[in-house]
C-alpha cells in the first residue's frame, strides 16, 4: 500500500495531519500491512505550487510501484488517479472547499485552486474516506460526489503518547487555573471570539490564565487584540512547542478550549480527552460529532463571547464537573485508539472496494519487515523519495 501526502514532514509545518498519517501507517504495519509513504523531501515557500509539482513528480513512481492500493490524502494523488493502475482511495482530512470559506485574499485564491484539485481527486477515486458525517456532506455538496462512494473513518490517536497525563498533584497544577488552546492560527479557529470571552472573564474577576499553543498567519493580529483588551498578564502565546512540553501543558491545564467555526474532525479534542480534560468548543461543523455536549464538554454558539465565557467560567468554578467530564472523555477516546481505527480503515475500504474489477488483495508483510524502502521507519524524512 502507498500513502501519498504533500504535507510537510515536520509537526511544526504539517500540523496534526502528517502525525495522523504516520500513526495510521505504523498501526497498519503492526497489523502486517506493508505501507510506503511518499512525501516531499524538502519544504517550498509556495505550498500550493509544491503540492502540484509533487503530484506531477510522484505519479509515475506510484505506477512503477504496482501497489495494491494507493491512498492519497486530501488532494494528493489527483494526477496519479488520472491514469491509475491500482485502486485509488482519496482520504480527505479536511475539505478544502469548506476551509476556504473562512479565508480572504491570496490565501483564499490559493485554496480555491487546491479545492479544484481535491475535487478531481475525489471524483477520480474508487473510494473516498471522510473523517465525519459533516465532512461527507461537504464533499457531496462541494465536489458533486455521490454519498454512496464515501465511507467514514474517524481520526485516530496514539494513546501511548498521552499515557503519562494522569491528574497532576495539587502542587503541579497551574495556579490560577489554566485554559489551554492548541491550534494553527487560521481565521476559522476563531480565537478573536475567545480573547473577547477572556476579557469578560477578567471583568467578572474570575481567576484564570490562558495558554495558546501554535503558529499561523493570524498570530500577530490576535496578539494585538490581546494587548488591546489588556490581557497580556492573562494570555500567553507560546508558539510551537516540543511534544513533551505540550503533554505537560495538557496535564497541568484545567480546561481545553477551541471555539473553531470549521473543523472536519478536530484531533486536538481527542488529545484533550486522552488527557482527561473537559472541553469548551463551538457547536459548529464536525465538532459535535467529536465532543459530546454535556458529557465530555460544553458546546456554545461560535460567535457568542458571552456564552463562551459563561461555559468556561462555569467549569472553572466546578472542579467536580471538570473531573466527571474528563473521566468520561478518557473512556470515550478509547474508540479512537490507533489500532482500532486502523483496523476499521482496512475493513471499511475493503468492503467498499469489494466486487470492483480493479481491486487487488493487500499484501501482508512478514513481521520485522520495514514498511518503508531502505529500512527507514514509517514517517522518517528519508521516506519521501522512493517508489
Amino acid at each position: 500500500m502507498a500513502f501519498v501526502t504533500s504535507t510537510p514532514l515536520s509537526v511544526a509545518e504539517g500540523s496534526g495531519t502528517y502525525v495522523g498519517i504516520s500513526q495510521l501507517a505504523r498501526s497498519l504495519q503492526e497489523q502486517n500491512i506493508w505501507v510506503q509513504i511518499h512525501a516531499p523531501a524538502c519544504w517550498s515557500p509556495s505550498f500550493t505550487a509544491k503540492r502540484i509539482l509533487f503530484n506531477l513528480w510522484v505519479a509515475p513512481r506510484l505506477r512503477r510501484g504496482r501497489y495494491n492500493w494507493v491512498v492519497g490524502f486530501d488532494l494528493d494523488g489527483f494526477h496519479y488517479a488520472r491514469k491509475k493502475d491500482s485502486p485509488y482511495i482519496a482520504s480527505i482530512k479536511g475539505v478544502i472547499a469548506d476551509e476556504l470559506t473562512n479565508e480572504r485574499g491570496a490565501v483564499r485564491a490559493a485554496l480555491r485552486l487546491q479545492a479544484a484539485l481535491e475535487k478531481l481527486a475525489v471524483q477520480r477515486a474508487d473510494v473516498v474516506v471522510a473523517t465525519s458525517r459533516y465532512s461527507r456532506e461537504r464533499i457531496v455538496q462541494a465536489y458533486a460526489v455521490p454519498s454512496s462512494r464515501i465511507v467514514i473513518v474517524p481520526e485516530l490517536i496514539d494513546l501511548q503518547v498521552w499515557a503519562e497525563t494522569d491528574p497532576p498533584s495539587p502542587e503541579a497544577q497551574a495556579d490560577p487555573p489554566a485554559i489551554l488552546t492548541v491550534a494553527h492560527m487560521y481565521p476559522r479557529k476563531n480565537l478573536g471570539v475567545l480573547l473577547n470571552a477572556y476579557a469578560l472573564l477578567r471583568d467578572a474577576s474570575v481567576p484564570f490564565q490562558a495558554w495558546i499553543v501554535g503558529e499561523g498567519p493570524c498570530r500577530r493580529a490576535w496578539e494585538r487584540l490581546r494587548d488591546a483588551l489588556d490581557l497580556r498578564d492573562r494570555v500567553t502565546f507560546l508558539g510551537t512547542i516540543p511534544r513533551r512540553d505540550l503533554v505537560d501543558r495538557y496535564r497541568r491545564a484545567a480546561i481545553f478550549c477551541l471555539p473553531s467555526r470549521q473543523e472536519g474532525f478536530g484531533i486536538v479534542f481527542l488529545e484533550a480527552m486522552a488527557c482527561g480534560k473537559p472541553i469548551v468548543a463551538a457547536r459548529a461543523a464536525a465538532v459535535p460529532e467529536t465532543v459530546a455536549d454535556g458529557e465530555t464538554g460544553l458546546l456554545v454558539d461560535p460567535e457568542d463571547p458571552a456564552a463562551l465565557a459563561h461555559a468556561i467560567g462555569g467549569l472553572l468554578c466546578d472542579p467536580g464537573l471538570r473531573r466527571a467530564m474528563g473521566e468520561t472523555g478518557r473512556r470515550k477516546v478509547e474508540r479512537y485508539r490507533a489500532d482500532r481505527v486502523a483496523a476499521s480503515f482496512l475493513a471499511t475500504v475493503r468492503s467498499a472496494l469489494n466486487g470492483q474489477p480493479s481491486a487487488r488483495r493487500l499484501t501482508h508483510m512478514s513481521p520485522g519487515v520495514s514498511p518503508v524502502a531502505g529500512g527507514e521507519p514509517v514517517g522518517s524524512p528519508s521516506a519521501g523519495g522512493g517508489g
